[in-house]
């Protein structure tokens, strides 16, 4: 049946999903109309809260940049690059390689979203560079969405920023709200069912959408290939990158002597003292506030580690430039969503659409109502904190008229939020920038996930709900 059902939605996305960047063209000016049809501000007033808004994730745009810069980095350093290798050959058939890649970037999602995203990409184009050398026909686009829906929990997990936020002292929640402690959310029972019960059903839809013989299998890019191979033949005349040596006479014209700078450029204890510095940070950082990661500390650990493993500046000055090629979506993107935030939050929009769900709430339905109006509201306003900083208030002076407990608001929220990043793009450029995807070859595959997770969010608030 998810076979039947995801083909016309593979087909349908091919046909008609535009490219990511002009896909949030269109939102930017769909986002201006509802603006402009459901507020009471005017045209001006919206475009200068587009205006404002296009700075507006700058900080958050710098440290998505160096998730994908360092990710990528760590990725194809020798030493972690024959690590993945090794664990891209651990699924013997296609059908386990979907359900491990799901399960493996759904696992590193609950640690960290960031961590999920990169995790993911890295293990699908590893394992279709492994399905390739052994022969094996893997569908790469079902590949990486498999990665991409292991996405679909980090709201879930450790980093969730709505959970934390509201177990935060001094946050905008606990300063109206009080401290709803992560115990409640979480890591409540229901939460850690709903989330291993979401995992396995992923997995399984991508192992059910699986091609069959007789079904066309797109495997992974040529460009990927090559650059595999270059990896592993390394720069010519490198033999520590594997490359042929070179002589150190060819014929008259002798080599020259290493300057100093070059000898500079190829000590390793230049970049091991910094990775040894921030190491030591590091456990510093841990010891006093605990295991608490946030984007910065994902970031200082990935570049802890590439400096701690690298053979020189000189090496880590060629990685870092292969590296450089994944963040140019993010950096042209990201500006435009940016904008859209703006308009949604300034204008008055996301409280209008959040309202509507309010008022047609019951008790027992209100979670499922917030589920559903996060994940709306989730498609103009992608970034989950934000999100949540909007929604948040509406929702849980609702929850306090009705007499709903605070926690599965929360969650309900938090849901909605990771649940339509299924089909909002937003997310999916840091993962595609590194699998050399774009977003219309996997969409109609996470659609599918969209529909399988959302029966299990939506079931678990019910459930809930009614107790």
């Amino acid at each position: 049946m998810l076979r039947a059902l995801s083909r016309p939605m593979v087909t349908l996305v091919e046909r008609y999903m535009p490219n990511s960047l002009v896909f949030a063209v269109i939102l930017t000016f769909v986002v201006a109309g509802l603006a402009l049809g459901l507020t009471d501000a005017g045209p001006v007033d919206v475009v200068r809260a587009w205006g404002d808004g296009l700075a507006g994730l700058l900080a958050f745009m710098t440290q998505i940049a160096l998730v994908l810069l360092f990710g990528y980095t760590l990725a194809h350093t020798p030493p972690v690059h024959r690590f993945l290798v090794r664990v891209a050959g651990l699924p013997r058939s296609p059908k386990a390689a979907y359900a491990f890649v799901a399960l493996v970037a759904g696992i590193a999602s609950l640690i960290s979203w960031g961590l999920g995203l990169i995790v993911g990409g890295i293990l699908a184009i590893e394992i279709g560079r492994s399905a390739r050398r052994r022969g094996v026909r893997v569908h790469y686009p079902l590949l990486v969405a498999s990665a991409y829906s292991g996405f679909v929990v980090w709201h879930m997990g450790y980093s969730g920023s709505g959970p934390l936020a509201a177990a935060t002292e001094g946050s905008f929640f606990a300063e109206e709200f009080g401290v709803v402690p992560v115990t409640e959310t979480t890591f409540s029972t229901w939460n850690m069912i709903a989330t291993v019960l979401t995992l396995a059903a992923v997995a399984g839809a991508m192992v059910l959408m699986a091609p069959r013989s007789e079904d066309p299998v797109v495997e992974l890019p040529d460009d990927a290939v090559e650059a595999d191979e270059d990896e592993h033949e390394g720069p010519a005349g490198d033999p520590s990158q594997g490359g042929a040596p070179v002589p150190a006479d060819v014929g008259p014209t002798a080599k020259p002597a290493a300057t100093l700078a070059d000898r500079i450029d190829g000590a390793r204890a230049v970049t091991l003292s910094i990775g040894v510095a921030l190491l030591v940070y590091l456990a510093v950082y841990f010891v006093q506030e605990g295991f608490n990661l946030t984007l910065d500390i994902v970031n200082w650990t990935f570049l802890a580690a590439i400096l701690l493993v690298v053979k020189s500046p000189r090496e880590l000055g060629t990685l870092v430039a292969d590296a450089g090629r994944t963040v140019g979506e993010v950096l042209i993107q990201y500006p435009l969503y940016a904008g859209i935030l703006g308009m949604t939050t300034a204008t008055g929009l996301a409280a209008v659409i959040s309202d509507f769900f309010v008022s047609i709430a019951t008790p027992g339905t209100l979670g499922l109502w917030a589920f559903l109006a996060a994940g709306l509201l989730n498609m103009f306003v992608p970034s989950g904190g934000g999100q949540f900083a909007v929604q948040a208030p509406i929702f849980m002076g609702s929850a306090e008229s009705l007499g709903v407990d605070a926690a599965p608001i929360i969650m309900a929220i938090s849901y909605g939020d990771q649940w339509t990043n299924m089909i909002q793009p937003f997310w999916t450029l840091p993962l595609l920038a590194v699998a050399r995807l774009g977003v219309r070859d996997i969409l109609g595959y996470t659609i599918i996930t969209l529909v399988v997770s959302g029966i299990i969010f939506a079931g678990t608030l019910l459930v809930v709900g009614a107790g």
